[in-house]
């Protein structure tokens, strides 16, 4: 179980914002792989009830590559809420749908859960 209050996710999402933005990065991209950050961070810390999660940014000149680190061993599924309406459920397929790629995969204690997103000139 997760704390009430989430964890501080502002500096990751400056340092997300401010990295794409350098490096020229078209808003909308950027805004895309904002939402997946949040997307990502707040289900390490709602599922996996990680107090902190570890984000790692790598870029290069075409590629970004964003993982959120937790110290749960369950590798996440996307689902289908059972109820249109419901507000929680949707998160992964989002990512899904915002990003090229997206996976998980476990580590001596817990996951990292990562997407990239590819610009083109």
């Amino acid at each position: 179980m997760c704390a009430c209050n989430p964890p501080d996710w502002s500096t990751a999402r400056t340092e997300l914002c401010d990295l794409l933005a350098t490096a020229g990065w078209p808003p909308a991209l950027i805004a895309d792989a904002e939402l997946a950050l949040h997307e990502l961070f707040v289900n390490a810390w709602k599922h996996a009830g990680s107090s902190s999660p570890l984000v790692t940014l790598v870029l290069s000149p075409q590629l970004l590559r964003v993982s959120v680190s937790d110290d749960s061993p369950l590798l996440p599924e996307p689902r289908v809420p059972s109820d249109p309406l419901a507000l929680s459920g949707r998160g992964l397929h989002l990512v899904q749908f915002l990003t090229h790629r997206f996976g998980a995969h476990l580590r001596k204690q817990g996951k990292v859960v990562w997407f990239e997103l590819e610009v083109t000139a």
